[in-house]
């Protein structure tokens, strides 16, 4: 299988870089992976991709690494785009589908990107993977490198969720609590790469794992029969997930493979207790400035300053898409909303997504015929702490079936 990816760029000054070669960043900013897209339409049809069986590797032509038998795997499916017509009626939409990321491997989207990104890892002969988390990510990693025979070092603030914590460890990462956030977390684990300890595999500080999100935009694609919904609200910490499918739907519309050349309005979703990029859209600047004391029970929103800022923003204003901050007592609510309504295990995250859609239906920013897509990016089950409720307690020599029938 021909292998399409041609060279590495950076986003710093455009320049080309090495593709088989290490890489992290240029001009501390992020590098992509790019592709002959022109010989990839000559020899490849949309038809021909489609016709495979479902799941991450169907793509393999617009993944930098096309052997099959090298691949880093845990049987990464295709997951459920659902529609959600109770929850649509309730927030005043149209029509609205959640697309379920919850059901890959580790239980959330992150599994997506380190499948690609430990596949390079091993391919490029690293031996030891390090990376900061607040929840889901450091799993995926330890998963992943587990399954390649990798070292791997986690590093996470010490409230992290306890599933993550638990997870991590068990997968054999080595993993430590840190007194602080996430970005204090990767400040150890750039120091540690500079001392050579182990290859950083942060956010957006190495091409791979964006490679891998842009999956999910590739795959809504197919499944909403090669058009695409007229917006997107994406949960967004360090926004890989909403860069990834901005790049896919840019790539298809190179390769023809769109029927319509429109591609959807990209809303960046975040807690109004860690909203650095919601602030930056709203002064209108390219970059956004460091959350103080950020706090927020939506870990994977604990982000107080992501790498790719300037990229997130652009990809925003080029939608003409939007910033929205939910309120944090929303996150839950709506979260608990979505599962009562539809049976779908939606995270604290996409909570946010659908208070932000609230707010844009309601004051006319998203019209309510509009035709949604919200990614519910992680298991709810991962969240033991922020869905934790007292249930009522009954006893089987007196039952109250008043209590049960209310019920």
């Amino acid at each position: 299988m021909p292998c399409f990816a041609t060279h590495l760029e950076s986003t710093f000054d455009q320049s080309r870089l090495p593709l088989h070669q290490t890489q992290t960043t240029h001009g501390d900013r992020p590098i992509v992976v790019r592709y002959d897209l022109a010989a990839l339409r000559r020899l490849v049809s949309r038809d021909q991709l489609a016709a495979r069986p479902p799941g991450f590797w169907k793509w393999r032509e617009l993944l930098p690494h096309a052997k099959d038998e090298d691949a880093v795997s845990l049987g990464e499916n295709a997951t459920p785009l659902l529609d959600c017509p109770r929850l649509a009626a309730r927030i005043g939409l149209r029509r609205l589908r959640i697309k379920d990321e919850s059901l890959l491997p580790t239980g959330s989207f992150k599994a997506r990107g380190m499948a690609m990104a430990v596949t390079m890892a091993k391919a490029l002969g690293i031996t030891h993977l390090a990376a900061p988390t607040a929840g889901n990510a450091g799993g995926a990693l330890a998963a992943y490198a587990a399954r390649a025979g990798i070292r791997c070092t986690v590093l996470m603030p010490q409230d992290t969720p306890i599933v993550n914590q638990i997870e991590t460890a068990a997968y054999g990462a080595h993993t430590f609590l840190v007194d602080g956030l996430i970005h204090q977390c990767g400040a150890i684990v750039k120091e540690g790469a500079a001392r050579g300890l182990w290859f950083d595999m942060s956010t957006m500080k190495e091409p791979y794992r964006l490679e891998g999100k842009k999956t999910m935009g590739l795959e809504l694609c197919e499944q909403m029969g090669w058009r695409l919904p007229d917006a997107i609200f994406y949960p967004t910490g360090g926004g890989t997930g909403l860069l990834g499918m901005w790049k896919a739907f840019s790539e298809l519309q190179q390769l023809g493979w769109l029927d319509e050349e429109r591609r959807p309005r990209m809303f960046a979703c975040q807690a109004e207790g860690c909203a650095p990029v919601v602030r930056a859209f709203a002064a209108g600047s390219d970059v956004a400035e460091l959350v103080e004391n950020a706090h927020t029970s939506a870990s994977g929103l604990r982000v107080p300053k992501p790498f790719a800022d300037r990229m997130i923003l652009a990809c925003l204003r080029e939608s003409n898409g939007r910033a929205i901050a939910a309120k944090e007592g929303e996150l839950r609510s709506w979260a608990e909303t979505a599962m009562a309504l539809e049976g779908i295990a939606v995270c604290p995250e996409t909570g946010a997504c659908l208070a932000a859609l609230q707010q844009c239906v309601r004051n006319g920013t998203t019209p309510r015929d509009s035709d949604v897509v919200v990614f519910n990016t992680g298991a709810a089950q991962k969240y033991v702490e922020a869905f934790a409720v007292e249930l009522p307690r009954l006893q089987r020599a007196a039952l109250d079936w008043d209590l049960l029938a209310r019920g």
